[in-house]
């Protein structure tokens, strides 16, 4: 089977049976090849149901966690978009397939230099990295029109608050440190109103507005 095919069959059996329904958050799963964001030796696993190791300690997230995020961000093709935790860089891709700008931050300085190097080599041009605490977001181009987190944070952090357009949407795993609940937070009028969406497992939200300092 191809890596196309498996992307497919990945849409088909893992995502539309449990609900997405954005239809360009399932074309972006189908066209970004996810096969190039893990190592060589968990190629054969890139598309399974489950997350995947990456290096230091940090994992790329299932396929269907991932497209629920997103659906939940409501992206328009127009939005600047943070994201907190590059990690691999795959849902950054994906991000930059349905926003207009795409700024990620993450604290590991080899995996955001693997990150980069992968997605320039993939052609992203409107995705932009920077090596910091992601808990303190990235001032310099706020607000943002959403704000997405991919790690556990113990509570919802202010800083990203601020930095969150009016009418912005904040997607965040909130929790203890193994397991969280995903939230999203809407600021309307100034304040801040919080969804629950479902349970879920992410690493920790490493920084100073998460867990430590790091």
């Amino acid at each position: 089977m191809s890596y196309e095919a498996e992307r497919s069959a990945m849409v088909a059996e893992q995502l539309i049976p449990r609900g997405i329904k954005a239809k360009k958050v399932l074309e972006a799963l189908r066209k970004v090849p996810r096969h190039e964001f893990v190592s060589r030796e968990l190629l054969k696993e890139s598309h399974w149901d489950h997350p995947l190791p990456i290096g230091e300690g940090q994992t790329i997230s299932q396929p269907y966690m991932v497209a629920l995020m997103t659906e939940h961000l409501q992206l328009n093709d127009d939005e600047s978009v943070l994201e907190i935790g590059t990690g691999s860089g795959y849902q950054a891709a994906i991000l930059a397939e349905l926003a207009g700008q795409v700024y990620s931050i993450e604290r590991l300085e080899p995996l955001a230099k693997k990150a980069g190097e992968t997605l320039g080599r993939l052609g992203y041009k409107n995705i932009m990295i920077l090596t910091g605490d992601g808990s303190l977001g990235w001032p310099e181009h706020a607000p943002y029109d959403r704000i997405l987190v991919t790690a556990g944070a113990p509570g919802i952090p202010g800083s990203l608050v601020r930095q969150l357009a009016e009418g912005g949407r904040l997607v965040i795993p909130v929790g203890g440190s193994f397991s969280q609940n995903l939230m999203v937070i809407e600021k309307k009028n100034g304040k801040t109103f919080a969804e629950e969406v479902c349970g879920c497992v992410f690493v920790p939200l490493v920084g100073k507005e998460g867990w430590g300092k790091g």
